[in-house]
């Protein structure tokens, strides 16, 4: 029983529009699912990914009208998209600047080439090259080449304040393993890697110091972790028996979850592959209407009236 990499990290926009320009005519994902926060049907959560919607390229977002967070620590402070090879960054160097994008010089850091830059409200993101390892699901109406596309997800950094206390949950709960250390200017960050490893599925972890992140928009609001669709019981019972409060199991409809918050308050998520944003819409058609999990079907005009059109 092993998680198998990241499934995907929500974060928050208080610009739902500008967030679904940037996100599908800049970076050039897909929008895969269009639908509500089961919790809070007031406010959108979109879902952007690769040309299948594979588990692992999901980058989504809660649309609250939230002020613009203030950076601190305990927080997730930074997330990696990966693409495909060094000659990618060319490309991609030249497109953030015709795009008005402020983004660093690639670099080499942690032994791959990254380019830091943020989105329009601050959101902090880098690409990474993950060597072209593993399949790739290009989505063809994508404005970027197909050689080009974010592929999934990369690692994911964490700061916080005690990391002795995240780590403890990353090893012994979570099963991460210690894979080595790489320096950054604000200290030295351990990578911990679960499943058959890559950057497809790592977690950094930077010592942070100074006030508490206060979330809003330009925040990461929760990171989830891949499970087979059979291990989700075995993990619910996991987290019992290890005495760790959590949800216990919340059932999403495209997949079941269980969410938990480490010792820095951090909130994680473990997440089944299935069955999948195919549930209720054909694969050619994802993301094109609002969807609502069945539960919420009834208040479809009542959850439509209370929306923005985007």
């Amino acid at each position: 029983m092993q998680l198998t990499g990241l499934h995907h990290v929500t974060a928050i926009t208080a610009r739902a529009a500008d967030n679904l320009a940037f996100y599908t005519r800049v970076l050039g994902l897909r929008l895969v699912k269009k639908t509500v926060n089961q919790d809070d049907v007031s406010a959108y959560h979109l879902f952007y990914a690769d040309g299948r919607a594979s588990p692992g390229s999901d980058i989504t977002f809660f649309d609250w009208p939230a002020p613009a967070e203030r950076r601190g620590t305990d927080s997730i402070s930074r997330i990696l998209l990966r693409v495909g090879g060094a000659k990618s960054f060319d490309w991609w160097r030249e497109h953030l600047g015709r795009q008005g994008v402020t983004h660093h010089p690639a670099i080499e850091r942690d032994g791959r080439l990254t380019l830091d830059f943020e989105d329009g409200e601050g959101q902090r993101l880098s690409l990474v090259d993950d060597g072209g390892v593993g399949e790739a699901h290009p989505w063809a109406a994508s404005p970027v080449p197909p050689e080009h596309q974010i592929r999934g997800l990369g690692p994911i950094r964490l700061t916080v304040s005690q990391p002795e206390r995240t780590e403890a949950v990353l090893t012994q709960i979570l099963g991460f393993r210690r894979a080595r250390t790489f320096e950054l200017p604000e200290g030295e960050v351990s990578v911990f890697e679960t499943g058959a490893g890559g950057p497809a599925a790592e977690v950094q972890l930077l010592e942070g110091t100074g006030p508490q992140a206060r979330q809003g928009a330009g925040a990461v609001h929760h990171v989830a972790f891949r499970i087979p669709d059979a291990d989700y019981e075995a993990w619910a019972d996991r987290l019992k028996q290890r005495r760790v409060p959590s949800s216990g199991p919340v059932d999403r409809y495209y997949f079941r979850s269980l969410y938990f918050r480490e010792p820095n308050g951090i909130l994680f998520e473990i997440a089944t592959d299935g069955p999948g944003f195919a549930t209720d819409e054909p694969m050619e058609r994802l993301g094109e209407r609002l969807a609502l999990p069945p539960f919420l079907e009834p208040r479809r005009a009542e959850i439509e009236a209370g929306l923005k059109p985007l």
